[in-house]
């Protein structure tokens, strides 16, 4: 965990294989897509964050316990392209403490 209690740490995998550490803040109700898209990441979020859209579809790769999938984000990753098991939108996971130190990588775009 970092110092400063209202600050997480992400490491995000690009599409070209880098991998990004980034630190976001608990206190401001932002979700993962939010963050990648201030980090200026190839995320568009097209649907503003509303799982209508599949823009910001993620693989997370740690094992964090994160909510379970709204039947919204269900029903858009069953359109998605390139869906695996631990895929999610990013647009539905809130920055939270219990976050802290996630693994993602970006899916593919068609």
């Amino acid at each position: 965990m970092t110092s400063d209690n209202n600050i997480i740490t992400l490491k995000v995998t690009d599409r070209e294989g880098l991998v990004h550490k980034l630190e976001a803040p608990t206190d401001m109700n932002l979700n993962i897509m939010e963050v990648l898209k201030s980090y200026e990441l190839p995320v568009e979020g097209t649907c503003g964050g509303m799982a209508l859209c599949a823009s910001c579809h993620c693989y997370v790769e740690s094992d964090h316990a994160l909510p379970e999938q709204s039947a919204d984000e269900e029903d858009m990753l069953d359109q998605a392209f390139f869906v695996e098991d631990n895929s999610r939108l990013s647009c539905q996971l809130r920055i939270k403490e219990e976050l802290d130190g996630i693994e993602i990588k970006l899916a593919p775009v068609s």
